[in-house]
């Protein structure tokens, strides 16, 4: 599965139904620093993480070694696909952030795909110098201010906050793609990412096996590297929230000896 994997439909359980209606009534109230770790449901979210990884190892692990074994060609291809698929949700987000550059270099690059590379099949931008600047609505309310709440573990889409759990749900409700194509066609773009996915578990599977198998506790692991590497993406390599820039190495075992 990874340690995120989007979900493939917007419903989540009620535990979280009421945890997105806490979040928008208290305005997901932010943690102290970059080292702060704000879990008030891990019992929870440790039987969640339970499920995540026994789907892992039964499911998703097995069908990634499938996906690694088609030629490189082709999932280079689906890579490019499902990244071009990804940009028009990635402008209306760097609209809603006002961040015009970023809009207008990933419409550039939208547009440069569609056209030179085959519709997206070919990432001829990313070779004219047009790299992608890729967001989500996570990121949208964090540029709003809004905190990134208590953390929480996902059914099949792992580790999350409370506002990337609302930003997952409002992409998924909201993706400019699969609310312009017929039911046909954005089936088959959900099948596109769903590879691409698994081909990215494919990729890193070394890293997270380690995570998942070889710590001594997965679910405190994976809970560290997720936090550090999202809040260093907001940042966008500057403090986290909270000012504090204190490094976590994401790799080291908070429970090793």
């Amino acid at each position: 599965m990874g340690l995120k994997i989007p979900l493939i439909s917007g419903r989540l359980p009620p535990i979280y139904a009421l945890a997105v209606s806490a979040c928008l009534a208290a305005g997901c109230a932010a943690p102290s620093g970059p080292t702060a770790i704000n879990d008030p449901f891990e019992p929870v979210n440790r039987q969640v993480h339970g499920f995540n990884k026994a789907v892992d190892r039964g499911l998703v692990a097995p069908a990634s070694q499938g996906v690694g074994s088609v030629p490189e060609p082709i999932r280079r291809g689906v890579d490019n696909l499902a990244g071009t698929l990804a940009l028009p949700g990635d402008i209306a987000n760097n609209l809603l952030q006002l961040r015009l550059a970023d809009a207008a270099q990933n419409t550039l690059r939208l547009g440069v795909n569609l056209t030179f590379g085959l519709a997206g099949l070919l990432d001829v931008a990313s070779e004219a110098g047009l790299e992608g600047k890729p967001t989500d609505f996570g990121e949208t309310l964090h540029v709003w201010g809004v905190g990134e709440g208590p953390y929480l573990e996902l059914p099949l889409a792992g580790p999350s906050t409370l506002r990337d759990t609302v930003g997952i749900i409002v992409d998924t409700a909201l993706d400019p793609v699969n609310r312009a194509l017929p039911v046909r066609e954005a089936t088959a773009a959900l099948g596109i990412r769903l590879f691409s996915r698994l081909g990215d578990r494919s990729r890193f599977s070394a890293t997270v096996d380690s995570i998942l198998y070889d710590s001594a506790d997965s679910y405190a692991q994976a809970r560290l590297l997720y936090l550090q590497n999202r809040r260093f993406t907001l940042s966008r390599g500057k403090a986290a929230e909270g000012g504090d820039d204190a490094f976590i190495d994401p790799y080291e075992d908070p429970y090793a000896e």
